[in-house]
């Protein structure tokens, strides 16, 4: 699994048709002040015990003001999958995604990093798997950082 993870002073997620307007975007997840945002990439070889890996290390990661951890600060974490991070463009000048799990392999593990952020005492949001999303954030620092396990 591999995570881009960057420390923020707000950020959302909103879907187009999440509203009782079909084509207006509405907001699926949003943190306000300081926490992290985590977009989440998953392989064909995760597991749902590298889910659990993953998550603790968020809750963990001492990113925030004063060297702190989310645990620490009892900050939010806003959680996004993305197939993307997966993406390979070394050859040509268009991305290859071999390297990403299909979404039926993908979504339960994301579903699983957020479980087990839950289980920490993590407040976690969280955008639409598959959806077309539209993410905004405030990144502090700018601070940002990969993680893989």
């Amino acid at each position: 699994m591999r995570a881009v993870v960057q420390r923020v002073d707000g950020a959302g997620v909103s879907v187009a048709g999440a509203t009782d307007h079909p084509s207006a975007p509405g907001v699926v997840g949003e943190i306000v002040g300081e926490g992290l945002c985590v977009l989440v990439g998953v392989t064909h070889d995760d597991t749902p015990e590298k889910a659990a890996r993953l998550a603790r290390k968020l809750w963990s990661l001492r990113v925030l003001e004063g060297e702190k951890s989310c645990s620490d600060a009892n900050a939010p974490l806003l959680v996004i999958s993305q197939f993307t991070l997966y993406g390979d463009a070394r050859k040509g000048r268009r991305p290859t995604w071999n390297a990403a799990a299909p979404g039926e392999v993908a979504e339960p593990l994301v579903d699983e990093v957020v479980a087990e952020l839950r289980a920490l005492g993590a407040h976690v949001e969280t955008g639409r798997f598959g959806a077309d999303m539209r993410v905004s954030l405030t990144n502090h620092g700018p601070f940002t950082v990969i993680v893989e396990v």
